[in-house]
């Protein structure tokens, strides 16, 4: 077998001045040989989890019957397009997040673990699914894992019955005692992904007087582009075109709020205004993360744990929380139900950006699986089972979308994790609580 051109490394990078851009996956990044040149690029497996606050109302969350997955319900309404790709799981349950807290629900989520119920910095929890994949799946990328959220989290001390902060804050843990922070501010985001040497404020500064980490790159971009195909060509160009589109939109937010005299608390400054615009920038950033394999594992907090935020862009002007505690009352509920189907919406827009953007001879949402719930079922009582749980993903990883599971008894979270990890090629024998895979989901790929 004789090697006829040298491929391009899977770790290319554009380099400029403080600068490093990814590359997407390319068929320039299979060796040229006699047996391979028709071979497109292998891609790789992602996995990510999005994580919705205070539970939801579930009767208006769980689609009717079970198996395939038919007529959605109306908080899932907007996932239609992407049915085939979604399996919805009802009746599971966390046990080790009772005694029953905002807390506890968002520290079991991944952990599935008990928390320390304290006050103070002798917490303890357990290490997170997404950490467990970032040990084996995060080693090839720059960055192992990626934690975002919606919110500025620096509340400290205690937080929820005698619960330190750290637990609400917090979905990833490296360790039972190291949780790992979450970045809420595009713009420090965007320099996470793409900034490569000084300081964060030097990087920053530099792109402001810059205009566009692209002009830094440019030289390379130019470089590149003379030794590629045609359809490679065009892949680099749409992705260029993404990254430039989701810096001019952090640049036009920055300039919005610079001036503001009431800033949003729970915002960070620098960040768009409305609530979704915000949600889709942290979205589109995560495309960009998995497309130019920065990292393959994410975790997303569309908002805290008692978050008091308001949703008037879909006519909810009370606070979520105080909202989740009705006592049945149904014009609080039929509120809570639409800011529960206005977060789907924003994950059905992720999904969509996942499936239209092309990832070897398929595309990112073929390649990615994502867990999308909440560690709370009804907050109204503060329970932890019947979960609103739903996972999404494509044939790549070997998922079996549009079911609807339908637990009879309640199922340990734990069990989705352990399958969900096999997906991606990290085999265990347990994780947490679990017992056993879910078969229904399909079979794990060969590694």
């Amino acid at each position: 077998m004789i090697v006829t051109r040298k491929a391009l490394p899977r770790r290319a990078m554009l380099r400029g001045m403080g600068a490093s851009l990814a590359l997407p996956l390319l068929d320039a990044m299979v060796p040229s040989m006699t047996a391979l040149a028709a071979t497109p690029a292998r891609p790789v497996r992602r996995l990510g989890y999005v994580y919705m606050p205070m539970g939801a109302h579930i009767p208006q969350w769980t689609p009717a019957g079970e198996g395939a997955l038919g007529e959605l319900s109306p908080t899932l309404k907007s996932l239609e397009p992407l049915k085939s790709h979604v399996t919805v799981l009802t009746n599971m349950e966390l046990r080790n997040a009772y005694p029953g807290t905002h807390a506890t629900s968002n520290a079991a989520f991944l952990s599935a673990a008990k928390a320390k119920w304290t006050e103070s910095t002798d917490y303890f929890l357990g290490t997170t699914a997404d950490q467990v994949a970032a040990q084996q799946i995060g080693r090839a990328t720059r960055l192992p894992s990626l934690e975002l959220a919606m919110d500025l989290l620096t509340t400290v001390g205690q937080c929820d019955n005698g619960y330190a902060c750290v637990y609400q804050n917090n979905l990833s843990w490296s360790s039972p005692t190291s949780p790992l922070p979450s970045e809420a501010h595009p713009r420090v985001a965007f320099e996470r992904l793409f900034g490569d040497g000084g300081s964060s404020a030097e990087r920053l500064a530099e792109l402001r007087k810059n205009a566009s980490l692209l002009d830094w790159v440019s030289e390379d971009i130019a470089r590149l582009q003379r030794k590629l195909g045609p359809g490679d060509r065009s892949k680099v160009n749409e992705y260029l075109d993404t990254v430039r589109e989701v810096e001019r939109r952090i640049q036009k937010a920055e300039a919005e709020t610079s001036d503001s005299k009431l800033p949003d608390l729970d915002r960070p400054v620098g960040v768009p205004a409305a609530y979704a615009d915000h949600a889709r920038l942290m979205f589109d950033l995560q495309v960009l993360a998995l497309q130019g394999d920065v990292t393959r594992v994410i975790t997303f907090q569309l908002a805290r744990e008692t978050s008091t935020r308001t949703y008037p862009e879909i006519g909810v002007a009370e606070p979520h929380h105080p909202l989740t505690h009705n006592r049945g009352d149904q014009e609080k509920l039929a509120k809570v139900a639409k800011i529960n189907a206005f977060h789907v919406s924003l994950f059905a827009y992720f999904l969509g950006r996942l499936k239209a953007t092309r990832d070897g001879e398929g595309t990112l949402l073929d390649h990615s699986v994502y867990l999308y719930g909440s560690g709370m079922g009804n907050p109204d009582v503060h329970d932890h089972v019947n979960l609103p749980i739903l996972v999404a993903g494509g044939a790549g990883t070997g998922m079996k979308g549009g079911r609807h599971i339908r637990y009879k008894e309640p199922a340990p979270l734990a069990n989705l994790h352990l399958t969900l990890l096999d997906k991606v090629g990290v085999r265990l024998d347990s994780f947490a609580d679990s017992k056993g895979k879910i078969t229904e989901l399909g079979e794990p790929l060969s590694l």
